[in-house]
């Protein structure tokens, strides 16, 4: 017997050809439940077009590189993620990944100055992210990275996230929101959409240190930006699963954007999630156009460069 639910065929078919736009696979420094090579042959198998690579320490576009070539039929991308072992806010850094490929760049998640200063606690019986763990690890040897900032005392956006954000412009990569609080969030939009970045996520803005009301999330919407809908957020009790589908009506089923955010050992498998996910969203009424659009049409929006044909 499997040690998970299985999807049903109804919730493979309505994820066929979706991008897993946030998946955390070996090697890490963290145990995962698959490697790189192994999740793209089990995404061929069941119908997915790719995956991105998000670590929160490393940058992930040449592993993708090396994938694309042994599973040439699924197009895995990579990342980074501007957290204190990418150097922070730096553009160098965001540079040389774009260059190699990465489609997707990060702002600061475990590093964050609102993840560092953030009180806010799991719901009861919520299961911690792994990386809690790690950072403890790292914190107890005195390896304490400053936190990194994106605004000022007065909530201005610093000159060095806006040149991030003009690389990542020139480039037409996306731009994800990590774990910065909703303020953070709403002024990073902006300074983005005057920068010319074309492709903004809200990371998953139903998380514990970020909690986004459905209002601020109408606000970034209107600004442009798709909100990620996370299958680990609910499943691992970080918010009720009636709250987060009232909150995908209350934004807008076009402005929501389906992910995994799998790879822990204990949770179901990587391959599995979008598709668990849509059966989730059937069993509460959604249509299979609606979950299409989230799954398939706007992870697509995410990773594919203008002129290009996704695979």
């Amino acid at each position: 017997m499997p040690d998970h639910l299985v999807p049903s065929a109804r919730a493979r078919a309505v994820v066929h050809g979706a991008y897993d736009t946030h998946v955390h696979v070996a090697p890490d420094v963290m145990a995962r439940r698959i490697d790189d090579v192994d999740l793209a042959h089990r995404c061929a198998e069941v119908g997915l077009a790719g995956f991105v690579l998000k670590s929160h320490y490393v940058a992930t576009a040449e592993r993708a590189a090396v994938v694309r070539k042994v599973v040439p039929d699924v197009d895995v991308l990579g990342a980074i993620t501007l957290n204190g072992a990418m150097g922070g806010i730096n553009p160098v850094a965001v540079e040389v990944a774009a260059r190699q490929g990465a489609r997707i760049v990060w702002m600061p998640t475990v590093d964050s100055g609102n993840q560092r200063r953030s009180t806010a606690t799991d719901l009861p019986g919520a299961t911690p992210a792994m990386w809690g763990a790690f950072q403890s690890d790292l914190h107890s040897q005195g390896i304490v990275p400053d936190p990194v900032e994106v605004v000022d005392a007065e909530g201005r956006v610093l000159d060095r996230v806006r040149q991030v954000l003009r690389v990542i412009a020139r480039h037409d990569v996306t731009l994800a929101t990590g774990h910065l609080s909703g303020a953070e969030i709403a002024a990073v939009v902006r300074a983005a959409g005057e920068e010319g970045v074309r492709r903004i996520v809200v990371t998953h803005p139903e998380f514990t240190s970020q909690r986004l009301t459905p209002a601020r999330q109408r606000e970034l919407a209107e600004a442009g930006a798709l909100l990620e809908r996370c299958f680990t957020t609910p499943h691992s009790g970080k918010v009720d699963w009636a709250d987060l589908f009232a909150t995908i009506r209350s934004v807008g089923v076009a402005h929501s954007v389906l992910s995994s955010d799998l790879g822990q050992p204990f949770n179901p498998p990587v391959e599995d999630g979008l598709a668990l996910f849509a059966d989730r969203l059937f069993d509460a009424g959604f249509t299979e156009d609606e979950i299409h659009v989230m799954a398939v049409v706007n992870s697509r929006r995410l990773v594919t460069p203008a002129g290009t044909t996704p695979v």
